[in-house]
């Protein structure tokens, strides 16, 4: 195998792939890359058995071929290399890869490409095209809600749900939940699935075009692929029931204050120097006379305690949170004023941003001494 192409080309297609190289894999393989030289095309892959990733990108190929090598050691040596382009050679007898760029020569051991788990394209009688900006805000405006317990695998990831002419995303760790629907052109049906939030994550990473592309996306059963310019992601779907967000969602509120999204931001992020070294993290909120005063106290550390001015329509409210769940929220909202909508010290929460009825955020309060 003997190709010439860009080191820029070539990084990033190995970066966007080693998303799928496992860390400590059962069978050695897949701690590597493979990659495929053939009609002026490299083809890179990589896949835990969970994910997989592939990835295109142009090459002058004068040996076709293919290899595996090391997903961590290629990608270092890429990265590292002074020049331009890279010249590649792979010495099928000695089973060593040749790399040179300007006056850097290394050379890699390889491993057989025989051995790899070649990834097919996902066989799927059901697919729909969303805008990659769309498909951003889905997952930006949800994952951060999902649970990191891996013992409760289906709070591990979002429910993607169809349903005609609209989709939505949901995820939740049980304390709070997020929302975000979307309009959705040129699809009939309604099908319901769980796609792990690792690969919804990684693949946020990759939608970063200037320009709004289409990304393809196929599924069935227990599997899911997104396909967008010369990229193609597989992942497993999570089996298992989700929970009805619907009925977790209050159907009204006595409550509704409007506040400055910065400014409720900087004080709880302020507060949080303190509530993150209590047990569960608490903020306490007293929302009266057109302000709102949030304070947060530990024995051992000391106390802070903000005001800021609050537009309040209804009853006054005192109500504490954990602190993190509120701040996670504020870091999405890109309006300059939102909602917080409540009942009672002990019910759950709402926000929303003004002027988007897209976005839901339902957050439980923290029980405190007392209460």
């Amino acid at each position: 195998m003997k190709f010439i192409c860009q080191k820029n080309d070539l990084l990033q297609a190995i970066q966007t792939v080693s998303k799928a190289v496992s860390s400590k894999p059962q069978n050695p393989i897949l701690s590597g890359i493979y990659i495929k030289a053939e009609n002026n095309t490299l083809e890179l892959q990589a896949t835990d058995y969970e994910i997989g990733i592939i990835s295109k990108i142009e090459a002058e190929v004068s040996e076709p071929g293919n290899i595996v090598l090391s997903g961590r050691y290629i990608q270092e040596v890429i990265r590292k290399l002074p020049g331009v382009t890279v010249e590649f050679e792979y010495d099928r007898q000695e089973k060593i890869s040749h790399i040179r760029s300007n006056r850097s020569h290394f050379t890699l051991l390889s491993m057989s490409a025989d051995d790899f788990p070649i990834i097919k394209k996902l066989e799927a009688n059901k697919s729909f095209t969303i805008m990659d900006n769309v498909l951003q805000e889905l997952i930006g405006r949800t994952t951060f809600a999902c649970s990191n317990e891996e013992a409760r695998p289906v709070f591990t990831g979002c429910l993607l749900e169809l349903n005609d002419a609209s989709v939505v995303m949901v995820a939740t760790d049980t304390k709070r939940l997020a929302i975000q629907s979307k309009v959705l052109e040129e699809f009939e049906g309604q099908n319901k699935m769980i796609i792990p939030s690792k690969i919804l994550n990684e693949i946020h990473k990759l939608l970063s075009s200037d320009m709004p592309r289409p990304v393809n996306i196929s599924f069935n059963s227990n599997q899911i692929s997104f396909e967008f310019d010369n990229t193609y992601i597989s992942s497993r779907l999570i089996d298992g029931q989700f929970p009805d967000y619907h009925r977790v969602v209050p159907s009204d509120f006595g409550t509704r204050i409007k506040l400055n999204t910065e400014e409720f931001r900087s004080v709880v992020d302020r507060t949080a120097l303190i509530s993150r070294t209590n047990d569960y993290n608490v903020a306490t909120m007293e929302f009266a006379n057109g302000m709102v005063r949030i304070t947060s106290d530990n024995p051992e550390i000391g106390n802070s305690d903000e005001s800021i001015a609050a537009e309040i329509d209804g009853d006054d409210i005192v109500i504490s949170f954990n602190a993190d769940f509120v701040s996670d929220v504020l870091k999405i909202i890109n309006t300059k004023e939102f909602y917080m909508s409540l009942n009672n010290s002990l019910s759950p929460a709402a926000i929303r941003m003004l002027d988007d009825e897209s976005f839901t955020y339902i957050i439980t309060p923290v029980r405190t001494p007392g209460k």
